[in-house]
């Protein structure tokens, strides 16, 4: 761990006290505005649309003006799109609250790119475990996230408005956090020169195909369980603050792990990783249904959270086989597409299903997504066995 590396673990804790915060409150803000029930989630959909449809903007961006100011942009965004949501809980507007998710889903698709910057930050032989420990960062949300929206929860003259400008706040450390680091000088852009294999040939390899579906499919179902998990936890009598804890211990699930996790792929491989991954979030699913009391919510979600980081962390150092340096931008905003598409879907699904048919319900239906990634790490091994054997 560098200096640059450090200060991108302390932006991604900025990125994820983001995310955290807004997992925490939207659906909540939601279910309180929302013309109806099931579209109690629409906020936290709109923060993920606005990521999709911002990867290819980003890419863009990343490739003309380089890291730096691409993730500065990112967060003037961020700081608009609070200030945004704070005034539209404060006037009681379902649909601007929506439009300033989609707005802030911009800063969204940038911090996706934090753990790809932290490769080129670090010598090569130690890329799996730079990525592992930027990830790790995320714990630093894990525990302030859902603790501001606690504290915050009653500033203001509306629920949670107090918790919104916070974020603006964020915003701006995570600006001065950014302007500390050293990134490698954008390469100069010559006429004619070769920008690599095409997109389509890219996406076609196995490596890729499998690498994506894991980062993708594992955030798809841990997305469909922590989003409704707060509401879930209302409909079963919970208070607010044992949400706010079950969302801590999730988030930490999710991030601790990064201080080994890379130690672990480089020890046992990307395949092992990925299939204990998909092995720990067929437990949670389990644990989840056994009970609706708060330790099932609790111990269910932060191993979801820790099955979240072996794929999403596994799933990323084998992206790295799949793609030149010079294809990276257009290879990673594809990668973050794809993850993006899945957290639609997963979000609006998670929100409907939750409201209308239930916790059980949902839980039996995120086997889906788990089932989808274990067949496709089996389809990769059996892909590569070929390569293997010669």
């Amino acid at each position: 761990m560098n200096r640059n590396l450090w200060l991108m673990a302390a932006a991604q804790g900025l990125f994820l006290t983001n995310n955290v915060l807004f997992v925490a409150v939207n659906g909540l803000v939601g279910l309180s505005l929302a013309p109806y029930s099931w579209m109690a989630t629409l906020p936290i959909l709109g923060y993920v649309v606005g990521g999709a449809i911002s990867t290819g903007l980003v890419a863009a961006s990343q490739s003309r003006w380089g890291r730096k100011v691409s993730f500065q942009i990112g967060l003037a965004v961020a700081f608009f799109s609070a200030l945004l949501a704070t005034y539209a809980v404060l006037n009681k507007n379902f649909w601007l609250l929506v439009v300033a998710t989609v707005v802030a889903g911009y800063y969204n698709a940038n911090g996706q790119l934090y753990r790809f910057a932290a490769t080129e930050l670090a010598k090569p032989e130690y890329r799996e475990r730079a990525v592992s420990m930027v990830l790790a960062g995320g714990i630093v949300g894990g525990v302030i996230g859902p603790n501001l929206a606690k504290w915050t929860q009653h500033m203001g003259d509306a629920p949670f408005a107090g918790a919104y400008a916070a974020l603006a706040v964020i915003a701006l450390i995570a600006m001065g956090v950014i302007s500390m680091v050293s990134f490698p000088p954008v390469p100069p852009k010559v006429p004619g020169a070769d920008g690599g294999r095409p997109l389509s040939a890219i996406m076609r390899q196995p490596v890729f195909i499998v690498s994506t579906a894991a980062a993708a499919l594992g955030y798809g179902v841990m997305n469909i369980l922590m989003a409704a998990s707060p509401i879930a936890m209302q409909v079963c009598g919970h208070p607010f603050r044992d949400a706010a804890l079950v969302l801590e211990w999730h988030v930490i699930g999710m991030f601790a792990p990064g201080f080994f996790t890379g130690h672990l792929i480089k020890r046992f491989g990307v395949i092992r990783i990925l299939s204990a991954g998909v092995l720990l979030n067929l437990l949670a699913i389990a644990i989840a249904l056994s009970g609706i009391e708060v330790m099932n919510f609790l111990i269910s979600m932060f191993i979801v959270g820790v099955g979240w980081n072996f794929l999403f962390t596994a799933g990323t150092a084998l992206s790295l086989k799949a793609y030149r340096p010079e294809e990276k931008d257009k290879a990673q905003g594809a990668i973050n597409f794809c993850v993006f598409s899945v957290m639609m879907v997963t979000s609006f699904s998670s929100g409907a299903l939750v409201a209308t048919q239930g916790w059980t319900l949902l839980n039996y239906i995120s086997l889906i997504p788990v089932a989808l990634t274990g067949i496709a790490v089996l389809w990769y091994v059996w892909q590569d066995r070929p390569l293997q054997a010669g």
